[in-house]
C-alpha cells in the first residue's frame, strides 16, 4: 500500500487482519534493528518464525522504505543490506508448507509513502500494489459521522456541507477537527473562570453543550490539511505517472514471459 501520510494505511492493514481472523504482527524499522552484529538478521528470522507459529497471520511492515530502500543507493549501509536480503529470503519462502503450518497462510503487507524508493526485488515479492488516496466526499462524511457518534450535535449541523469544506483533509486531520470542535464549547464555558470554579462545574453543565457548525468553522480556521493543495496535486501527478510506468513494465514482462 502506498500513498500520502495519514491516509489510514496502518488501519487498513489491521482491518484486513481482523476480517481474515489472523494474528496481526506490526513491524517497524526499530523492531528489526540492533546495534549487535548479526542480530538484525536473527530478528528478521524470528519474526517470520513467529508468524508461522501463529499462522494464519498477517505481517505488516510499516514505512517499508526505511528498511528496503533501493540497493546501490549512496546512503545504503551494510547493515540495511543484510536486513534486506534476509527479509527477501523470508518472504520468498514464507508459505512453504510444514507439518505445523500446512493450510495456514502467512500474509505480508507493507506500506510506504515513497514507493519509487523501494528495492526492485521487494516489488517482485509484493504482487499487489494498492494506491491509498486521500478520502473522497463520501469517505469524509463517514469519517466525520464516526468521530461524532458519541457527541451531542446541534440540530442545524450540516455534515454534508462540512464534508465538502474538508476536501484534501486526511482521516487524521478530520479526527483533529472533530476533537477541536467538540472542545470549543467547553473552552467558551470555562473562559474567565478560575481553577476552583472549573473543578466545581457539574456534569450536567458540561453535557449541555452541543457542537455547532460555528465550532467546526472555527476548528477549520485553526487546523490546516497535512497535505497542502500544491503538494496534493504534485503527489497525484507523481503517483499517477509511477503507477502507469509500473503497469507498463508489468505488461512487458508478461508478454516476454509468454
Amino acid at each position: 500500500m502506498f500513498g500520502r501520510p495519514v491516509t489510514g494505511k496502518t488501519l487498513l492493514a489491521k482491518a484486513v487482519a481482523t476480517e481474515c481472523g489472523t494474528t496481526f504482527l506490526n513491524v517497524s524499522c526499530s523492531s528489526l534493528c540492533s546495534k549487535w552484529y548479526g542480530e538484525n538478521e536473527r530478528l528478521g528470522r524470528c519474526l517470520f518464525d513467529l508468524a508461522r507459529a501463529c499462522a494464519p497471520s498477517t505481517i505488516f511492515i510499516d514505512e517499508t522504505d526505511s528498511l528496503c530502500s533501493a540497493r546501490g543507493a549512496s546512503r545504503e549501509h551494510e547493515v540495511s543490506r543484510r536486513v534486506k536480503f534476509e527479509l527477501l529470503a523470508q518472504i520468498d519462502g514464507i508459505n512453504k508448507s510444514t507439518n505445523n503450518t500446512a493450510g495456514k497462510p502467512v500474509t505480508v503487507l507493507a506500506a510506504t509513502n515513497f514507493p519509487w524508493g523501494l528495492d526492485e526485488a521487494l516489488w517482485r515479492q509484493l504482487e499487489k500494489r494498492i494506491y491509498i488516496p486521500l478520502p473522497d466526499l463520501k469517505s469524509r462524511k463517514e469519517l466525520i459521522k464516526m468521530n461524532l457518534k458519541s457527541i451531542e450535535l446541534d440540530p442545524d449541523l450540516d455534515i454534508e456541507q462540512l464534508a465538502r469544506s474538508t476536501e484534501g483533509y486526511s482521516g487524521g486531520d478530520l479526527t483533529n477537527i472533530c476533537r477541536d470542535a467538540s472542545l470549543n464549547g467547553m473552552r467558551c464555558m470555562i473562559a474567565g473562570k478560575n481553577p476552583d470554579e472549573i473543578q466545581n462545574m457539574s456534569e450536567a453543565e458540561i453535557l449541555e453543550i452541543p457542537v455547532s457548525m460555528d465550532d467546526f468553522l472555527e476548528a477549520l480556521n485553526k487546523i490546516q490539511p497535512t497535505v497542502s493543495v500544491g503538494d496534493r496535486k504534485i503527489s497525484e501527478m507523481v503517483f499517477g505517472i509511477w503507477i502507469n510506468i509500473e503497469n507498463q513494465v508489468t505488461n512487458m514482462k508478461t508478454l516476454n514471459n509468454s
